[in-house]
C-alpha cells in the first residue's frame, strides 16, 4: 500500500487559531491519523496567516508566488511550521488576512476564493503533490471547484477531493453577477455553484467533491430533509452515494482532567472527590453559594436559537424551582443575553451568568459541575458533551446529529447522560429531573460518573474510518 499523501485545507486549525468546531477538528483529526499511521500517511494542514496568529516569528519562509484570481495577481507568502510530524503552511498576504477577526468582512467571499485558489497554487512550491485534497465548510469549499475547472495540468489530475461539511447552515451565497469577477468562473464554469438565482459555494462543493463527509452518522441522515438542510436537500440527496458520516472526537490530551493546569485541583475517574473542590472554588467563583451537595447545572454554548435557548428560556423559571444552581457561560443573540442576566437579577443565589466566552473559565466549568445542559435544536456533532463527559460532568442532550450518535440515556440502563426528542420545555424539564433524581442517590451518581468518564471520545475510532474512506477513494485496500 502506497503513503496516503492528504493536504488538509481549513480556514483555521487549533493549536494557532480556532472559533469554534472546525478549528478543533483541523487541529486534532490529523494528529490522530498521523499518530496511528504514521508510517502510511503524509498529512499536512494549509491554512490563512491570521493577523492573530502569535509566534510568527517561529514560523519558516518557504518561498512566495502569485496567485491569480480574475483580473487580479496576488502576492502569497508561503510560510511552515512542523509539530509532532505534521507540517503546517500557511498563506501569507495581509491585505486579506491581516484583520481583527478570522470572519465577518465584507470581502469574505473575496478573500476565501483566494484561499482556495493558493491552496492548489503553492503545491508545485512546496513540493507536495497529494493524493487527496480534505477541504473544510464553505471557506474552503472553492478548492475542489477550481481543481476541476482551473487546474487540469498533469500534476493535478490525479488528485482526488474530499469536503467536510462542519455545518450545512453556512453555505457561501453570493450575488451572481460577481461570479467572475470576484470568484474567477466563467459563464460556464459558474454553473456548478449556481443555486435558485444565486452563488451558493457550498453547493459547487458538493457537486465537485469526489466524497462528501459530515461530523456525524446522524447528521449524515438529517441533511437530506431540508429541515437539516437550510434549503439543499435536493443536492444532498442527488449527491448521496457521495456522503459518508463520520463522528467527531477530542483532543483527550488537553481535554483531560487528571493533567489540565486550569483545573483548581486535577482528579481522574479513580478519585472523583477532588471533582468536589473544583466544584466548590467553581461555586465561590461564580459568586454563588459553596454548598457541595446542591447539584450546578453548566451551559457552555453560543447564545442562539439552533442552539436550543428557546427551550432552555421557556424551562427556566420551573428548572430554577427545584434544588439546584445554574451557571451559564457564553455570548451571541442580544435577547438571550438580556434574558439571562435578567434572571440571574431575580435569582442572584442560584443563577449566574458570564456573556463571554473564555477558555480557561470554560474548563473549570466543565470540571466543576455535575450536569451539563446541551439541548439543541440541530448539532452536526458537538464536542461540548463529549468534553464535559471527560470530565465527569453528565450531559442531557436532545437527541439530534452527534449529540444523539454520542449520548445514550441512562434512565434505559447502560447510559451515558440523559436525553430527549420532542422539540418542548416540558420534555427538558422532564429530562433534567430524571438526572436529579439518580443525582440524589449518591452512589448510583457517583458509579454515573465514573461510566461517562470512561466512554472514549479520543479520535481513535473516527481516524481508523477516515483512514479507510481515503483509501477506499483511491481504490486502495
Amino acid at each position: 500500500m502506497k503513503k496516503l499523501k492528504i493536504l488538509y485545507a481549513a480556514s483555521e486549525a487549533a493549536p494557532f487559531i480556532t472559533t469554534g468546531g472546525l478549528g478543533e477538528v483541523a487541529g486534532s483529526l490529523p494528529k490522530a491519523l498521523k499518530r496511528k499511521y504514521r508510517h502510511n500517511v503524509d498529512i499536512r494542514i494549509v491554512m490563512p496567516l491570521y493577523q492573530e496568529i502569535s509566534n510568527k516569528h517561529d514560523l519558516e519562509f518557504i518561498g512566495k508566488t502569485t496567485v491569480p484570481l480574475a483580473w487580479r495577481q496576488l502576492y502569497c507568502g508561503i510560510f511552515k511550521k512542523e509539530i509532532m510530524g505534521i507540517t503546517y503552511y500557511f498563506i501569507d498576504n495581509e491585505y486579506y488576512f491581516k484583520r481583527g477577526e478570522c470572519y465577518g468582512h465584507f470581502d469574505d467571499g473575496e478573500r476565501f476564493a483566494y484561499l482556495s485558489k493558493a491552496v492548489l497554487h503553492i503545491l508545485p512550491v512546496i513540493d507536495f503533490i497529494p493524493h487527496i485534497i480534505h477541504s473544510n465548510d464553505w471557506q474552503t469549499s472553492l478548492v475542489p471547484i477550481y481543481l476541476k475547472t482551473k487546474y487540469n495540468r498533469d500534476e493535478y489530475k490525479n488528485i482526488k477531493t474530499v469536503f467536510t461539511i462542519h455545518n450545512i447552515e453556512y453555505q457561501g451565497k453570493y450575488d451572481l453577477n460577481i461570479a467572475e469577477d470576484v470568484f474567477d468562473l466563467t459563464d460556464n464554469e459558474k454553473l456548478i455553484i449556481e443555486y435558485n438565482g444565486s452563488i451558493n459555494l457550498l453547493k459547487g462543493a458538493l457537486e465537485a467533491s469526489d466524497i462528501i463527509s459530515t461530523v456525524s452518522e446522524s447528521y449524515a441522515k438529517e441533511i437530506s430533509d431540508d429541515f437539516y438542510a437550510h434549503g439543499l436537500a435536493s443536492i444532498i440527496n442527488k449527491n448521496s452515494t457521495k456522503i459518508r458520516g463520520i463522528l467527531n472526537g477530542i483532543d483527550t490530551d488537553f481535554y483531560n482532567p487528571d493533567t489540565d493546569s486550569a483545573l483548581f485541583e486535577n482528579y481522574n475517574s479513580e478519585n472523583i472527590s477532588d471533582k468536589y473542590v473544583n466544584k466548590t472554588n467553581l461555586q465561590s467563583m461564580a459568586g454563588l453559594p459553596q454548598e457541595k451537595e446542591v447539584p450546578v447545572i453548566a451551559i457552555i454554548s453560543r447564545l442562539v436559537k439552533h442552539k436550543g435557548f428557546d427551550l432552555i428560556i421557556n424551562a427556566m423559571e420551573e428548572l430554577l424551582r427545584e434544588k439546584v444552581q445554574i451557571i451559564v457561560l457564553g455570548k451571541g443573540d442580544r435577547n438571550y443575553e438580556l434574558c439571562f442576566k435578567s434572571l440571574q437579577d431575580k435569582y442572584h443565589d442560584k443563577i449566574a451568568v458570564r456573556i463571554d466566552f473564555n477558555s480557561d473559565f470554560a474548563r473549570k466549568l466543565y470540571a466543576g459541575a455535575d450536569i451539563f445542559l446541551m439541548p439543541s435544536v440541530s448539532e452536526p456533532c458537538g464536542i461540548a458533551q463529549m468534553i464535559s463527559s471527560r470530565y465527569g460532568t453528565v450531559p442531557i442532550i436532545r437527541e439530534t446529529g452527534g449529540l444523539k450518535d454520542s449520548i445514550k440515556d441512562a434512565s434505559l440502563g447502560a447510559g451515558n447522560g440523559f436525553t430527549f426528542y420532542e422539540q418542548t420545555p416540558e420534555n427538558l424539564i422532564n429530562a433534567v429531573k430524571r438526572a436529579l433524581a439518580v443525582y440524589n442517590n449518591k452512589g448510583q451518581w457517583e458509579s454515573l460518573v465514573k461510566t461517562v468518564m470512561s466512554v472514549d471520545f479520543s479520535w481513535e475510532k473516527s481516524a481508523e474510518k477516515y483512514y479507510d474512506m481515503y483509501n477506499n477513494l483511491l481504490g486502495e485496500t
